[in-house]
């Protein structure tokens, strides 16, 4: 039955991995000769999943990527090196991020920072270089264009890792808003976020900075469960306009739309990401400092159950009559001799 549960998780992978590379397979560039995804879903799929069922799932990873380059050319060495590079990478990351104690809930910023840089930038390193060097091996591309794709390729790894995982996340641990005003506003939120990217781009000036304030109320709101998702409409809805050369992304050579492109969408999915993480935290240093107040405040009534509000009614009460003693000694009231020059 193990063995059975282990089969059954590797092909699962392998199917999720396979539909996400088909979605990402939509849109399409050729940079320098060579195609690549500026949105390469898998990555972030695959990371994913080895945080929710250890490395044991790798091959998934693997048959996945085989079936999805079975799509585009027969299966070769060259697809296998190449599905085993795309294995690697977010084995690497996993490695990574578990040495730097990363928790995958995300409700940390320094677990924001280590998806970043050790999840996304560092470990997609790994199957960009051997894609690239897979192309280059092949006679595919030149040396002269290898930095180029190897640019592309690893953006493009990168920013599925910064994209798709965040959104994994809220799926399994959603943080919904408890009332009907607060769904509206969430709705509210993806739609507004959707036509003002969509504005942003199509317009003739230069208004892709407006999805920012969006990104950050997203964030404040609602945390990674509004920044996650906000940060893939405008991400899906960039990489289709730089797909097709529309937009601020016109009348620009293909390594100027995928240098723009994802220096945009990795900005986008820094603001979402590091900002959410950064609310989050804040928010649990808050509650943990009202559960150690509630705590103490326990502890005080254990010890002295019946006496903190009597004492502060006594103290109340002397107070009280020492300042009618003292007004009345003051006044020259009372019987002769009480006042201040008694003597």
């Amino acid at each position: 039955m193990r063995a059975l549960r282990l089969v059954t998780l590797i092909l699962a992978v392998g199917l999720a991995y396979y539909g996400a590379g088909r979605l990402g397979l939509l849109r399409q560039v050729v940079v320098e000769g060579a195609v690549v995804t500026p949105l390469w879903l898998p990555s972030g799929v695959a990371l994913a999943a080895l945080f929710a069922f250890g490395p044991r799932i790798a091959p998934g990873i693997t048959l996945g990527m085989l079936a999805v380059t079975s799509t585009i050319s027969p299966v070769s060495t060259f697809s296998v090196v190449m599905a085993v590079g795309n294995t690697l990478a977010p084995l690497v990351s996993w490695y990574l991020l578990r040495l730097a104690g990363f928790r995958p809930s995300l409700e940390r910023l320094r677990d924001g920072l280590a998806l970043v840089f050790l999840g996304a930038l560092g470990g997609m390193t790994v199957s960009a270089a051997v894609g690239t060097g897979t192309l280059l091996a092949t006679g595919e591309i030149p040396w002269t264009h290898v930095w180029p794709v190897w640019a592309a390729w690893w953006a493009g790894d990168a920013l599925g890792v910064l994209v798709v995982v965040p959104v994994l996340v809220v799926l399994i641990r959603p943080r919904l808003p408890r009332d009907v005003l607060g769904w509206v506003e969430l709705t509210g939120l993806f739609a507004v976020t959707a036509a003002f990217t969509l504005v942003a781009i199509y317009s003739p000036l230069d208004l892709l900075f407006l999805v920012f304030p969006l990104l950050v109320w997203a964030a404040l709101r609602f945390e990674l469960t509004g920044s996650a998702p906000a940060a893939l409409i405008v991400s899906v809805l960039a990489v289709t306009a730089a797909a097709r050369q529309e937009g601020p992304f016109a009348g620009r050579t293909m390594g100027e739309v995928m240098l723009n492109l994802q220096a945009f969408n990795v900005s986008v999915a820094l603001t979402g990401l590091l900002l959410s993480s950064l609310v989050t935290e804040r928010r649990h240093v808050r509650e943990r400092i009202e559960d150690a107040c509630r705590e103490l405040a326990e502890v005080v009534d254990t010890l002295a159950p019946s006496a903190s509000r009597p004492r502060t009614r006594e103290a109340e009460g002397s107070r009280e009559a020492g300042t009618r003693r003292e007004e009345g000694g003051r006044g020259g009231g009372g019987r002769p001799g009480a006042g201040w020059g008694a003597g």
